[in-house]
């Protein structure tokens, strides 16, 4: 019968059949927390007291947890339904998503300051046996250090590591004049920004007019811009090593 509900019906009579002893849980608690919107095909998942009667039937899937009560500090109220913690959503939601899908949400999360790394690592610790967890740390260690983006994530793990290369600041914070500007990948001594610029910036003219403002507003403050478009960064990755070490090694010349 569930199966002939739409998705938000199907969830509000999933936890009215819960009876206050269940909040939506993994891939349900990201939809309601704006992060990644579940598909109408897809189960509502309810997480529930270890020791509850409560069992998966078709379109749910019920998680006992230890522990859990549907309340506070386990379970928030959001946008009118119980929700488990968002910390426990993304690392629950981690290994029932596509591989290609599982970053975004834990990167958008911390982008749009809904947690922090090492809260996600936190609940990562209560959840040894998780499926892909190595990857997801892999992931959390990247964001702590300051990518924000699947982008600066390969260019930390490919071209802005290796012999010869200084360690880097990412995301570095900047004020020239009245404007704040967040630098992707800054070499301090030698004092270039290298920029990442994704597929969706290529051709767009305003945009483009944007970062000429900003790079000729950093020139100002003796901050070469370097840019490196998404194609050359993930298909001529040792070009672009070579051209940063040469890049950084004219800045550190005397003259």
């Amino acid at each position: 019968m569930l199966g002939r509900l739409g998705l938000g019906v199907r969830r509000r009579a999933a936890l009215a059949w819960a009876d206050g002893r269940a909040a939506l849980g993994s891939v349900s608690a990201l939809d309601v927390w704006g992060l990644r919107r579940q598909p109408d095909n897809e189960p509502v998942h309810l997480d529930v007291p270890r020791d509850s009667a409560l069992r998966s039937r078709p379109y749910l899937v019920v998680h006992h947890r230890h522990g859990f009560t549907a309340g506070p500090p386990e379970a928030v109220v959001r946008s009118g339904v119980p929700v488990v913690r968002l910390e426990r959503a993304l690392v629950d939601a981690w290994p029932l998503l596509p591989p290609a899908d599982r970053s975004a949400p834990v990167i958008r999360a911390v982008n749009d300051r809904f947690t922090t790394p090492g809260r996600v690592e936190a609940a990562l610790a209560a959840a040894p046996k998780l499926g892909g967890r190595a990857q997801l740390r892999t992931l959390l260690d990247r964001l702590a250090d300051g990518c924000r983006s699947p982008l600066e994530i390969w260019g930390h793990d490919h071209v802005f590591t290796g012999p010869g290369l200084p360690p880097f600041h990412r995301q570095v914070r900047i004020v020239v004049g009245r404007r704040t500007m967040y630098l992707d990948v800054y070499a301090e001594r030698e004092r270039v920004d290298f920029e990442l610029d994704g597929t969706t910036s290529h051709g767009d003219r305003r945009q483009r007019e944007i970062d000429l403002r900003r790079d000729a507003l950093l020139a100002t403050a003796g901050i070469l811009v370097v840019r490196f478009a998404h194609h050359r960064l993930v298909y001529e990755t040792d070009a672009v090593r070579h051209e940063v070490r040469a890049i950084l090694a004219s800045r550190r010349a005397p003259g």
